[in-house]
């Protein structure tokens, strides 16, 4: 092998071993977590609270005592029950769980509006939302 041939195998050499690998992207879409606790049942059903009710509403119910809970959840049970049979299928207790989901998304945009509508006339000019988003930098 001749000199020249070697440092040009020497040099790829060195440029393979010192070049970052590329990223690995993640090609798949993941649904968005239903509460921010952690999800262990063994140790609480914090999150499954939050993803059933809405964290406003497991806010609520974590005050209550169990018999009142109890009371309260069955009278979700029969809204969830859209066919009236008795029982809560799959596709009922989703259904529910996105209107749960739904629910807190529109509390929370209309809450954000009132927040950025300074004037109250129902509009957000840009002068509103700037004042509301960065007034505390300007």
């Amino acid at each position: 092998m001749s000199i020249p041939q070697l440092l040009l195998c020497l040099s790829l050499s060195v440029l393979c071993i010192s070049s970052k690998p590329t990223e690995k992207k993640d090609r798949v879409h993941h649904d968005p977590q239903l509460s921010d606790k952690v999800h262990d049942d063994a140790q609480s059903f914090d999150y499954d609270h939050d993803a059933f009710l809405g964290a406003d509403e497991a806010k609520t119910f974590d005050q209550l005592t169990p018999e009142e809970s109890k009371e309260r959840l069955g009278k979700i049970v029969s809204k969830i029950d859209e066919d009236k049979d008795g029982f809560v299928t799959v596709e009922e207790l989703k259904d529910w769980i996105k209107f749960a989901q739904k629910r807190w998304i529109y509390e929370d945009v209309e809450r954000q509006w009132k927040g950025h509508d300074l004037n109250e006339d129902g509009l957000i000019s840009w002068e509103e939302y700037k004042n509301a988003t960065y007034g505390y930098i300007l």
